[in-house]
């Protein structure tokens, strides 16, 4: 028995001594990210990277972290962007010139670029791959913030050269838990290759003070790419979807959150140029969603392919939102001219669409604007539309199969009667209501 103990005690003391801490170097007014980079090779398994409590760093250029086992990363103290625009769109520049010179030299030796391709992100913070990789904020509330200075971007509607927030790419194993991100400038967290990730009670804050004219574009919360992974009990403020689920995206979760001001909980885009989606096992439910231009979201985009399958939006409590649930097939960008023409094509099947007890306020304002529209019309626009839709269906023929609604409770701002757009010559089966372009009238199905 004795020696059993020592065993043990010999192995316990062996995986605390291999277990290192690295203290992130700080100097101030200098640019502490190559302090980082310095040591960083030295700590790339069994790991704490550790942002000191009671310290401002100031990551002036982009980190780059190399392949990870068993290693997290402690965001305790604050850190902050370059609030010099031009600064950043230099950093970005440079990586991008640099990583271009690399594809020229392979080129020339007539060896593959795919991974340094891939290697570019574009992200402020980006990951190279690994196993078991922590990012963990601070439940201090002063302290464990990363500031981006996103205001100024939006106030000058900026969209040049804009950095990503966290690459969190290529993890078997990962967890993002208690981050905070203050006012990021575009995009957040994306998961793209990544798998069995685990990500909560996390807050990220990008509501502008002027939003009428200084949008904060393209602030998406989560970018749900991978495979098998949990979202929950997170804290968003945006300017566009609140999660986006990605091709290849399978048996995602993302559950009891709060979503304000953004794009809604939404799948796609998909179909782009031709692309072929494959999009399965989602599951969106517990969301409070507050003036948001979207509750429940697809979009895929004219002449795409692939299946869109087995996706459940269920329990989404929502207020002041004009679009609380929309399926289109039509997607398209207003910086590339009017809306095609959605008579015909094909695209993104989808199967087994469920949305049920969704229960709030639309918001049917005649003059209700969102600061993303740039276009006239806006982008967002739906002709035939009254404004008073808790659902819009815009489907191609023969390309979607049993989508079902149920338990929907919608009160309009005007006090005026809810309505749908759905058209029965392209939907025939109970979606749960009348399928027609009127009020809303539940069936049976919708009831039950």
């Amino acid at each position: 028995m004795l020696l059993q103990t020592s065993a043990v005690l010999v192995a316990h003391i062996y995986l605390v001594a291999a277990w290192q801490t690295f203290t992130v170097p700080h100097i101030d007014g200098q640019d502490d990210t190559p302090g980082l980079l310095a040591a960083l090779g030295n700590y790339t398994t069994d790991s704490t990277i550790l942002f000191e409590k009671g310290i401002k760093y100031n990551i002036f250029t982009p980190i780059k972290f190399p392949v990870l086992n068993n290693v997290e990363i402690r965001f305790e103290g604050n850190l902050t962007y370059p609030t010099d625009i031009p600064a950043i769109q230099g950093a970005l520049k440079a990586y991008t010139l640099a990583f271009g010179l690399i594809l020229l030299q392979l080129s020339l030796a007539h060896l593959s670029n795919d991974a340094v391709i891939q290697s570019f992100s574009g992200h402020w913070f980006s990951f190279a791959g690994g196993n078991n990789v922590t990012l963990r904020g601070s439940t201090d509330p002063n302290w464990g913030w990363i500031d981006a200075h996103g205001q100024a971007w939006w106030d000058t509607r900026n969209q040049v050269n804009r950095p990503h927030g966290f690459g969190f790419s290529k993890i078997n194993g990962g967890v993002i838990r208690d981050m905070k991100l203050w006012k990021p400038i575009a995009w957040n967290f994306a998961t793209a290759g990544s798998s069995n990730i685990h990500a909560f009670k996390n807050r990220i804050y990008a509501l502008s003070e002027n939003p009428d004219k200084a949008f904060p574009f393209n602030t998406d919360g989560f970018s749900a790419g991978g495979s098998n992974m949990l979202f929950e009990d997170n804290y968003i403020q945006n300017g566009d979807d609140c999660i986006t689920v990605g091709n290849g995206a399978k048996n995602i979760h993302f559950r009891n959150s709060y979503c304000e001001g953004g794009h809604g909980l939404s799948i796609g885009s998909l179909g782009k140029n031709g692309q072929v989606a494959d999009v399965q096992n989602i599951l969106i439910e517990n969301v409070v969603m507050k003036n948001s231009l979207y509750g429940a979201r697809f979009k895929s985009w004219t002449g795409g392919a692939g299946l869109a399958r087995n996706i459940t939006w269920k329990n989404i409590a929502f207020t002041n939102v004009p679009f609380p649930i929309y399926i289109t097939q039509n997607y398209w960008d207003q910086n590339l001219g009017p809306r095609p023409n959605s008579t015909s094509g094909t695209n993104t099947r989808v199967e087994d669409f469920r949305f049920e007890s969704f229960a709030g306020i639309i918001d049917d304002r005649p003059d209700y604007f969102e600061g993303t529209c740039i276009s006239d019309p806006c982008w967002y626009y739906v002709p035939g539309a009254n404004g008073h839709e808790v659902a819009i269906f815009d489907l191609y023929p023969d390309t979607a199969k049993n989508i079902v609604t149920k338990h929907l409770l919608p009160i309009t701002r005007s006090l005026k009667p809810a309505t749908v757009m759905c058209d029965p010559k392209i939907i025939s089966t109970d979606v749960g209501f009348k399928c027609w372009n009127g009020q809303f009238i539940p069936t049976k199905v919708g009831l039950f």
